[in-house]
């Protein structure tokens, strides 16, 4: 492999990484009975249309047949690619639903 194709390679995986970062988001929402699309532009509301959140949201299943996403690995999985507003916005929205229950 050329130094071409190696970078290629390095950003298909971060996309790939980036889009499973999406997911766990979104499934943990889900989980939670709170809606990413919601979460999210409370946190990038420069950002009001993301087709990889779209594309994620399709792919989330009920939280019946999901299985358990610890805060823990939701907020480690949005620390390591950066998206600290995201991490701070969604707990801050899981703090407010066990205020209203």
């Amino acid at each position: 492999m050329n130094s071409k194709e190696i970078e290629e390679k390095i950003i298909e995986q971060f996309k790939q990484d980036e889009e499973m970062m999406i997911l766990v988001f979104t499934q943990w929402c889900v989980n939670h009975d709170l809606d990413p699309m919601e979460i999210y532009l409370k946190a990038y509301p420069d950002q009001q249309h993301n087709p990889r959140l779209l594309k994620m949201m399709e792919l989330a299943v009920p939280k019946e047949e999901a299985g358990h996403i610890p805060d823990e690995t939701l907020l480690g999985v949005l620390d390591l690619y950066g998206n600290h507003d995201l991490a701070s916005v969604t707990m801050e929205e899981k703090a407010n639903q066990l205020k209203r229950s």
